[in-house]
Parts: C-alpha cells; structure tokens; sequence
C-alpha cells in the first residue's frame, strides 16, 4: 500500500477567475459551436446540449419546441416510440433537431433497418445509442 502525503487540492484551494468580457448583456452570448464528426465527416453546428432521450424528456413536444425555437438545441427522441409514430414526426418535422435514440436489442436495430427503408428515413442523419448504465 502506498501512502500519499503531498498537498492536495480542493475547489476551496482554486479560484477561477473569469475573462473579462467585451459583450453587453447576457442576450449577446453565443454557445453555437461547429462539429465535424470524424468517420462520415458530416457536420453539426448547434448548442453541443442534447435533451436527454428519457421517456419524460426526449419527447416529440420537446423536439418540436426546440425546431421552432431555431438556436441550434437537439433532442434525442426516447426509443419507445413506434416506428408509425417516428416516420410521421420526420417526414412533417425533419431531422435537423433530432437525434434517433437505438438500444442495443435486435428489436430496436430491426426497428431503426425499417425506419432507414421508408422516405422518412432519409431525412435522419443523427443517431444516438441508448446504452444502459453506460
């Protein structure tokens, strides 16, 4: 066993002091960012702020609140939805706000093959993995 008795630090030890700002208000904050995903070298400009696809959270409401709201927030659908259910949401709504939430159980990859097979499925280009307690 080895005893370690050098100084540690805590967030009492450290100050974090801030950047002073030339911006005005609140109101001129910008957290856009840009992403250029590494394997498909698509990309992704929004709020890096996913709804989180929870049964309460990643609900078509949700999604539709933030593609109306138009800065950039995404959420990831839960995966409970029926495949009918998804395919109407895409084909009115679009992709651009969603993320398409797949479990790792064959009934989900086969839901997500039928999905990819129908018109609505051409407009997804988000997917989220739903691992559990990964």
């Amino acid at each position: 066993m080895r005893i370690e008795t050098d100084p540690k630090l805590d967030f009492k030890d450290v100050l974090i002091r801030p950047k002073r700002s030339t911006l005005a208000s609140r109101k001129d904050v910008d957290i856009t960012r840009e992403f250029t995903f590494k394997w498909s070298g698509q990309k992704f400009k929004g709020v890096p702020i996913i709804a989180a696809n929870m049964d309460g959270v990643g609900t078509f409401e949700m999604a539709k609140a933030f593609i109306k709201d138009g800065h950039g927030l995404t959420a990831a659908l839960h995966k409970h939805y029926p495949l009918a259910d998804l395919e109407a949401f895409y084909t009115k709504n679009g992709g651009d706000s969603v993320w398409y939430s797949i479990g790792l159980v064959k009934d989900d990859q086969d839901k997500l093959l039928k999905f990819l097979r129908s018109k609505a499925g051409k407009k997804l280009d988000k997917v989220c993995i739903d691992v559990a307690n990964g």
